[in-house]
């Protein structure tokens, strides 16, 4: 049994099958549509450029033709670990042997007055990328609330299509608290250069409109007239009623087990045991793909602890943001490239140990390129590298020979 049918959900399923595994896979998914990756729809979806055919995990018909009983549209009200059933929020139960959690996670809301007005959207599924799709017209105007990755990209997006965009953030920078104020900085320059208003240091403190949303007034008293709004201030996971360790997510230990017997648990609603990051909850594209096949690996008998060296992009206009590791905060950040130009490779550093890494317009996906420089900086992180400082920041030092 599979609950969730998104990129961590489908992944278990075809690795179950490729496998080898024969037997009965039912797999319950909330969305309408089969497995997929969400980025096209901060982006290339949005914009119209793509459709989602070409980010399915398999194809429509793949899953009636490999015994996978796919139920979509279908949600999960309760998981019962003693009995091994799921409870449908349609009330129908099912028996399992074992279960994979990969529920996800769902919008945080802003419960402030006039948030419930028409034209406040959020992005998560296809049908809210589809409603703000509607709305982006040329010569709109929109605000963006928050400007994490989706908050950014949403921005990017709509700034393409046409619509000016104001962005309302708390902090210093776009996307500081995962890269720093200094990376920050450059992708906020990025977005004013591209015609992005940015209103940092600020937040939403109320909508207003009658019908449908007019204004939006910030906590620092500007009133911004617009004809959409969309707001992108994270999520939180999304946890059925299951009796099982929790804390930012459901447990999960190195071999994607939860707290209880035949429980496993992967993507966004898993805060794993990670051998180099201690234990993480990850929201990324990379990790759902890779964490749920290592989930049904683990369902079949598998003993490999999961160690994947986590990281994920961002494509912001023609501009591309690239990150291995996993960390919160560091005491030294060192530059190799120019930050004048902004063209950097980015270390961020604890005790000397480089325990991730950003690139900006640098080239080469960790993903693809294996000899490429953000995979060797993968290699760094993997092996808890100590370089000096001076020799990682000069770009005449091969950084394969640092690993």
């Amino acid at each position: 049994m599979i609950v969730g049918g998104g990129l961590a959900g489908g992944n278990a399923a075809a690795t179950l099958r490729d496998e080898g595994f024969g037997g009965p896979v039912v797999l319950i998914s909330r969305e309408p549509v089969v497995p997929f990756g969400r980025p096209p729809l901060s982006k290339t979806y949005l914009r119209s450029e793509e459709d989602l055919a070409g980010w399915y995990v398999r194809p429509p018909g793949w899953y009636a033709e490999h015994d996978v009983d796919l139920r979509s549209g279908s949600s999960v009200a309760a998981v019962d670990p003693a009995a091994h059933t799921v409870v449908l929020r349609s009330g129908e139960e099912l028996g399992y042997h074992k279960v994979l959690i990969a529920s996800g996670g769902r919008n945080r809301r802003l419960a402030i007055p006039g948030a419930e007005l028409p034209g406040i959207h959020y992005l998560r599924t296809v049908a809210e990328c589809d409603a703000i799709k509607q709305e982006a017209k040329p010569g709109r105007r929109a605000v963006v609330v928050g400007m994490g990755f989706i908050g950014c990209e949403v921005a990017a997006s709509l700034t393409q299509l046409g619509v000016q965009v104001i962005a309302v953030f708390p902090g210093q920078a776009p996307l500081q608290a995962v890269l720093g104020v200094q990376v920050g900085g450059l992708i906020g320059a990025i977005h004013r250069m591209n015609g992005v208003e940015l209103l940092a240091h600020d937040q939403v403190a109320s909508f207003e409109g009658t019908e449908r949303l007019e204004a939006v007034v910030t906590a620092a008293g500007h009133r911004i007239g617009c004809d959409f709004a969309v707001a992108g201030i994270g999520i939180e996971p999304e946890v059925p009623a299951v009796a099982v360790a929790q804390q930012n997510g459901i447990l999960a230990d190195e071999l994607c087990r939860a707290s209880a017997a035949d429980v496993y648990v992967a993507g966004d609603v898993a805060n794993h045991l990670h051998p180099l990051f201690g234990r993480i909850r990850v929201e990324h594209f990379n990790n759902a793909e890779k964490q749920g096949a290592a989930a049904a690996r683990s369902m079949l008998g598998s003993t490999t602890p999961y160690d994947y060296v986590h990281s994920f992009w961002s494509d912001q206009y023609e501009h591309k943001i690239e990150y291995v590791g996993h960390v919160t905060t560091w005491d030294e950040f060192v530059v190799r490239g120019s930050v004048d130009e902004g063209r950097l490779v980015g270390f961020y550093l604890v005790d000397g140990v480089v325990r991730a890494a950003v690139g900006l317009d640098r080239g080469g996906d960790p993903e693809l390129d294996l000899d490429g420089e953000m995979a060797a900086c993968g290699r760094l992180v993997a092996m808890r590298a100590r370089p000096d400082p001076g020799v990682l920041a000069d770009e005449r030092t091969d950084l394969w020979s640092l690993s």
